[in-house]
């Protein structure tokens, strides 16, 4: 799953980035208003979490624009100000949720978790599709076996996206997009048949599904 952050600071962006990593999303960072605007015209994001206070614009007038250009995915807003008026004119703007800074990364975490879940209209942590159950609270997965595995991040991340789009194919470029952040070196294809063939060891051959020259599906049934 890809997130957009968008935060000025150096030092918060990279130990956030650090944080979201570990719980298995993958991350592009963008410092300023222009970058940002950038990266949502070009790639596929999940969720935004938006600083509204940017050197080059307004965070706030950032939120508007990608309303009034119909980006529906979930932001998370944030800011140095805690007054009712700044909270009450971003989720006016389109934020669906406001953190004031200093916030403690485990609160950002669950309000992240709990947009995500929403989005996708969970009620739980745990993704059930064709008999495999995926805890995404813990990053283990559940097979035909009825044990659970725990997951490298990446096995995690390849997994709950297939499984958030079953019945979809996706080329082996659309994957490592979800894989990899634009800051890293480009990853080759080939890796993503390495980590289907992890996940098809641990969980069965048919669970994730060659279609030849497009990509790969997780059934829908």
């Amino acid at each position: 799953m890809r997130l957009l952050l968008v935060e000025d600071d150096d030092l918060l962006a990279d130990s956030l980035s650090e944080v979201l990593e570990d719980e298995g999303y993958r991350v592009d960072v963008a410092a300023l208003v222009r970058e940002a605007k950038a990266l949502m015209a070009s790639e596929e994001y999940n969720l935004v979490i938006l600083d509204l206070g940017l050197p080059d614009g307004s965070g706030l007038d950032l939120l508007g624009c990608w309303r009034r250009e119909g980006h529906a995915l979930p932001i998370l807003a944030l800011t140095a100000r805690d007054s009712w008026e700044d909270k009450v004119s971003g989720l006016r703007r389109g934020a669906d949720d406001y953190l004031t800074k200093p916030y403690h990364e485990a609160e950002l975490l669950a309000r992240l978790h709990a947009l995500l879940r929403r989005g996708s209209n969970a009620v739980e942590s745990i993704l059930r599709l064709n008999g495999i159950a995926l805890d995404e609270a813990t990053k283990q997965v559940c097979g035909i076996d009825d044990r659970w595995h725990t997951l490298t991040a990446t096995e995690f991340c390849l997994l709950r996206y297939l499984m958030r789009h079953p019945g979809r194919v996706h080329s082996k470029i659309r994957l490592l997009d979800q894989l990899y952040t634009l800051e890293q070196d480009a990853a080759a294809p080939n890796l993503v048949e390495v980590y289907v063939g992890r996940l098809r060891r641990l969980l069965g051959k048919n669970v994730i599904q060659t279609r030849r020259g497009q990509g790969y599906v997780f059934p829908s049934h």
